[in-house]
């Protein structure tokens, strides 16, 4: 153990035995998301570097406090890359923020999410001690898997110390089409699409404009742009697009600074929204923006109408309910996860629910 994990390990003991809440934090870029947090600040963001890289065995493992940027350039030498292209929204982005926060790019809906990438972490948990789950393998995992588990837990469970995760190779080729449609035909078009042999690997909708990416093999993606037809983004404008809209920086989401931007799952096949405000699409349908100043309760009733859930992802009254409450058996487990990892309860206390 490094002297500075041991510091901070020594301080979580302390902070556990006075109830003093500590708020964990690296880079800061995702302190939005979540519930408002609180405690004294414990930076992590000096415990950095890439461990181990083993482009043969597409694993790389880096520490917790790495550069984002800086991980993604090293896998870019051997033209790999992190296939759920993690949103960094900030240049101090870091590995472990990535995964705590558990986001996910515009190649989600066909590569998978963080979770599904992770395959070991090394954590402080909330009794100071380090602990290590998985491997550098895909079958490692005898009982939970809790690798997973920390993806997305916003530092409720732990310190992430190092990450090992699954990487990829970047695609031969890529293309992106764009159709002039509306809504409703934009979702058809989606579903339509998802249930055909075609190499999609993002699509978005917003203002009556489809955007659509194909990657893969160079005959898969020509094939598919000669039976699609629509309008084809140069090279050098589609990655600025997709690049743009995995990082909220667009003209769609410029206009979410001074209004509440909601996130809904829904299934994909789910109708408008039918709600007051604009919209942004991606996903296949499955993944929609909402900037609007309706009531919380409307927005979430519509989302339950539709098979799905909606969480305020940016703006609006932090100190309230975020997330989607979860069902009394559901919460009852993370309860009991929290209560294992953190008895005391002072890692990030409330940012994911209400004493969690």
């Amino acid at each position: 153990m490094s002297d500075l994990v041991s510091a901070w390990a020594e301080q979580i003991r302390g902070a556990a035995a006075s109830g003093t809440p500590l708020c964990i934090e690296g880079g800061g870029t995702k302190r939005f998301l979540g519930r408002e947090a609180q405690g004294e600040v414990l930076n992590v963001a000096a415990h950095a570097g890439v461990v181990s890289y083993e482009p043969t065995e597409l694993v790389v493992t880096a520490r917790g406090g790495t550069p984002l940027a800086e991980l993604e350039a090293v896998l870019a030498e051997q033209n790999q890359f992190l296939a759920f292209e993690p949103p960094h929204f900030g240049t101090g982005a870091t590995v472990a923020g990535c995964v705590a926060a558990g986001l996910s790019g515009p190649r989600r809906a066909s590569a998978g999410a963080v979770r599904d990438f992770m395959l070991g972490v090394k954590i402080v948990d909330g009794r100071g001690e380090v602990m290590s789950f998985g491997g550098q393998v895909m079958k490692n995992v005898a009982g939970y898997d809790v690798s997973r588990l920390i993806a997305g837990s916003l530092g409720t469970l732990g310190i992430i110390l190092e990450v090992s995760l699954k990487v990829l190779p970047r695609p031969v080729a890529e293309q992106t089409l764009r159709f002039q449609l509306s809504e409703s035909e934009a979702i058809d078009r989606f579903n339509e699409w998802g249930g055909q042999p075609l190499p999609v690997s993002a699509s978005a909708w917003a203002d009556g404009v489809l955007t659509l990416r194909l990657s893969g093999a160079e005959a898969a993606v020509s094939a598919a742009c000669s039976r699609l037809g629509g309008d084809a983004l140069d090279e050098q404008a589609a990655p600025m697009f997709w690049q743009s809209l995995r990082e909220q920086q667009g003209d769609f989401f410029a206009d979410s600074a001074d209004m509440p931007l909601w996130r809904l799952s829904v299934p994909s096949v789910a109708e408008p929204l039918q709600l007051a405000g604009r919209q942004l699409i991606e996903w296949g349908g499955a993944q929609r923006w909402l900037i609007s100043n309706a009531p919380a309760d409307e927005i979430r009733a519509r989302a339950a109408a539709l098979g799905g859930h909606a969480s305020l992802f940016r703006g609006g009254d932090r100190s309230s309910d975020v997330f989607t409450l979860l069902a009394a058996p559901l919460l009852t487990i993370h309860r009991r996860l929290k209560a294992a990892f953190d008895p005391a309860g002072i890692l990030n206390p409330g940012r994911l629910y209400q004493g969690i």
